[in-house]
């Protein structure tokens, strides 16, 4: 495990919702990090999907106004990118946001999750909640089943948990043949959506695609085709980590849509968890990442996950400092291991 001192960090600076973006040099290369919140609450950590970061990945849940009070006023956010994902703006690639070369070395899955405990360690973090979509789900996960003592809870939105089936294999291996030589080309974008978002937002001839689709793909003309490739390589060759998952030591939470192309596999690996700390929530007419195209689906299920670990949504208005509906101090015991899973109950719902 690498000290925190063996990490640099550059700080920018960013425009939107005042956080502030750090690229940290880690053993395995530069990772950005974007910072949101009150540093001495506790921590909770996203990881995003394949082409794509934080603002793309999480801004619908953020920008619901209920989830947003939820989780800014029981955490601080730390928004992790996948290497050369990151949010920088142009002019400040030269600082160490810049494209990957062909002749850096191609990194794992578990190089991935292993970035992410140097992270916790340069901002001295102990013990962090973790949000990730598909393949950053799959990121935190493994970091969870690496890491268990780093690891409060993990909510998970349509996350991966097998090996690549052989159909998916060969998918990904044409998606990277088109990736390398013609780049975020109409196709590969084409591609990714379907990936992501359900029918019913993409549109169709007599119905234009719907906003989040549009800002969507405005990012992903922006991606540097080689990160995505890099990443999406690493994901393609993924190790199999169900048999791993009853070790997990803290509670999940699984979102999936019913129009994702991996609801089967978020339904296998709830099977897979132990059902008295584990819950399942399909949501219905959704896609892959439901913090975009549904976030308010989500509010509800994060509300009673967090109140076993004695986090509350504050009130709009509070009638007095000794109100029973005034925000609760958070007491250091509710987030120690010994205090997780002994409310939540195994449920399987529907949400429209």
């Amino acid at each position: 495990m690498a000290d925190s001192s063996d990490s640099v960090s550059i700080d920018i600076e960013t425009i939107s919702l005042g956080g502030k973006e750090h690229l940290i040099e880690t053993r395995q290369g530069a990772i950005s990090v974007a910072v949101y919140g009150d540093q001495d609450k506790p921590a909770l950590i996203t990881y995003p999907d394949l082409a794509l970061n934080y603002m793309s990945c999480f801004q619908g849940l953020f920008f619901c106004p209920e989830a947003c009070s939820l989780l800014l006023h029981n955490f601080c956010i730390y928004h992790i990118s996948p290497p050369g994902h990151e949010h920088f703006l142009q002019e400040t690639l030269q600082l160490g946001a810049a494209t990957s070369t062909p002749h850096d070395p191609l990194l794992s899955a578990d190089d991935l999750a292993d970035q992410i405990v140097e992270v916790l360690n340069f901002f001295r973090l102990d013990a962090v909640m973790c949000m990730g979509v598909t393949a950053g789900a799959y990121i935190l996960t493994l970091f969870a089943m690496k890491y268990r003592q780093r690891v409060l809870g993990l909510i998970l939105v349509s996350p991966l948990c097998k090996a690549p089936s052989w159909t998916e294999w060969l998918y990904n291996k044409v998606l990277l043949n088109l990736v390398y030589y013609y780049g975020m080309c109409g196709v590969v974008k084409e591609l990714l959506l379907k990936r992501y978002f359900s029918k019913e937002v993409r549109g169709c001839s007599q119905v234009p695609e719907s906003d989040i689709v549009l800002a969507c793909r405005r990012l992903l003309d922006e991606r540097q085709s080689l990160n995505v490739w890099r990443f999406l390589e690493a994901m393609n060759e993924r190790p199999d980590i169900t048999e791993g998952l009853r070790m997990l030591q803290c509670r999940s939470l699984i979102f999936v849509g019913d129009s994702s192309p991996f609801h089967s596999e978020a339904v296998h690996m709830t099977s897979k968890l132990d059902r008295r700390y584990s819950a399942l929530v399909e949501v219905q007419s959704c896609g892959s990442i439901v913090t975009e195209e549904q976030p308010h689906a989500m509010l509800i299920p994060l509300e009673y996950f967090l109140m076993g670990y004695g986090m509350y949504r504050p009130p709009k208005c509070s009638v007095s400092p000794r109100s029973p509906l005034s925000p609760l101090c958070i007491s250091p015991e509710l987030l120690s291991p010994e205090s997780m899973g002994l409310k939540l109950k195994p449920i399987k719902t529907r949400m429209s």
